[in-house]
């Protein structure tokens, strides 16, 4: 039986990985709504440069506006939008306006930091005020709040912020340029990778590469910074190696998940199967560092961010004249990403518990937050303690993931048709973690993330699983639903 989870969010390490997870939702968060503009503004250098398939002089001149005004603004709106919605949002473009006139170069990191801080300003102004205003002055004040405090800190963020992010962007360039020039770059996939896996993957790529590449893009006309965190090899070759060597659970979902991840970019699907066996993130490290350094080797880059990264995107993404150097990072890393994971499997300990995801999922119940109360060894029925409840009553069925577009609408699309074939009707929506709806009534998280959606929705019953593709709980809850 699927009963809710009660943990709480622990202090120690896993603590501490909710508090970086929330960081780097809340980079991310500011960029990937925004994915599609970023992408428009690729697809554009890449057909209208001098260096691009069909040279527009007039045509390309909407290259420099774009990156320069129309990404940091969105970034900025975006960004105050999530503090203090649409009040926080036109203050943050009011103020991202400021660092970016103040600077010479795209000021994503800037609207980064205004965004939400400027919002954060205007969104204490609003409790202080709140109860205060007399009856007939409410539009005057919330508007010249606005226009006065918003101008205000523009004028701040042209004179002051503008010019110390300048600097800081330009110190994070020359250290990616010195990695490249050192030939070290390869050496960051020793990080991305792990992280990836902790499901830090989109504030890794859309928080912290995406606006660097972004900028090299602009001078050089492509980046292979695009490319670090991206890239479909290193997954895919883990997914073959468990197609062919694998056992049980593993074996028979590993063909669905490949094409998911590879054709659909949907990369968390991966993410279960080096969590159930986690020594296999060595084979996922191998793959990015070889697939980074070919890259480099042949000259690789994209023109925009991949979004979702799929082999399909990188297409599209790719210069003219860059095919064969695109294709050569992918193929390599699949092969050594594939090499290491296959002699992982056949020379490690291979029990069948061990190599069935369903077995997996099971253990992976036991990573709770110190200080949570054991509740293993109680009733199905009971109630959970004080994270959860055992919902009697289910109107509507949230899965939720890190960014609300990949793995949960994969596993709320499986589940959905489960109810449906089983003539249950509930509701089954998915979301963003951070944005879990107010009247949802059960919460399905990948396990790492069940804490984050405990601490956003704790009167909800959460259900923690290990593969949206295929889990046993699905037919669980389908069958207690039913009754």
């Amino acid at each position: 039986m699927a009963t809710a989870q009660s943990k709480q969010p622990s202090a120690g390490t896993g603590g501490a990985r909710v508090k970086v997870q929330q960081f780097g939702r809340a980079l991310s968060g500011m960029v990937m709504p925004n994915i599609g503009a970023f992408i428009a503004w690729g697809l554009i250098t890449a057909l209208f440069i001098p260096t691009g398939w069909i040279p527009n002089e007039y045509l390309g001149q909407l290259v420099d506006p774009m990156i320069k005004y129309l990404l940091p603004l969105l970034i900025g709106y975006t960004g105050g939008q999530m503090i203090h919605g649409k009040r926080g949002a036109v203050t943050a473009a009011i103020v991202t306006m400021g660092v970016i006139v103040g600077s010479d170069i795209p000021m994503f990191l800037g609207a980064m930091i205004v965004g939400p801080l400027s919002a954060w300003v205007i969104k204490q102004f609003d409790k202080l005020v709140e109860g205060k205003i007399k009856s007939g002055f409410e539009m005057l004040v919330n508007n010249f709040s606005i226009g006065i405090l918003g101008g205000a800190m523009a004028l701040g963020a042209y004179a002051g912020v503008g010019p110390v992010v300048t600097a800081i962007s330009k110190a994070l360039s020359s250290g990616v340029d010195f990695l490249v020039d050192a030939k070290l770059l390869p050496l960051v996939n020793l990080i991305i990778e792990p992280g990836k896996v902790l499901f830090l993957n989109n504030a890794i790529n859309h928080g912290v590469i995406t606006p660097i590449a972004a900028e090299e893009a602009l001078r050089v006309g492509k980046s292979m910074l695009f490319m670090l965190e991206s890239n479909p090899g290193p997954g895919l070759g883990i997914l073959l190696a468990y197609w062919i060597f694998g056992r049980g659970m593993a074996k028979q979902s590993a063909p669905g998940a490949v094409v998911i991840h590879f054709l659909g970019g949907i990369h968390e699907i991966y993410f279960p199967y080096i969590l159930m066996k986690p020594i296999l993130v060595l084979a996922a490290m191998a793959g990015g560092v070889a697939g980074t350094f070919t890259f480099q080797l042949t000259g690789a880059g994209l023109v925009g961010s991949p979004s979702p990264g799929s082999i399909f995107a990188y297409f599209l993404m790719t210069p003219k004249g860059g095919y064969i150097p695109m294709l050569s990072g992918v193929i390599v890393a699949a092969v050594v990403s594939f090499l290491v994971a296959s002699l992982l499997l056949k020379t490690g300990k291979q029990t069948d518990e061990e190599m069935d995801l369903a077995e997996a999922s099971a253990k992976m119940k036991e990573m709770k937050a110190a200080g949570a109360k054991s509740d293993a060894a109680a009733p199905a029925a009971a109630p959970a303690a004080a994270g959860g409840v055992k919902k009697q009553v289910v109107n509507k069925i949230v899965f939720a993931c890190d960014a609300g577009m990949g793995s949960s609408a994969m596993g709320a699309s499986v589940l959905r048709k489960k109810m449906q074939d089983a003539g249950v009707k509930v509701t089954v929506v998915n979301s963003a973690v951070s944005e879990i709806p107010s009247d949802a009534d059960i919460v399905i998280t990948q396990k790492t993330l069940t804490d984050r959606a405990i601490a956003n929705k704790p009167d909800a019953e959460h259900i923690s699983i290990d593969n949206f593709l295929k889990s046993p709980k699905y037919d669980e809850l389908v069958e207690r639903l039913k009754g």
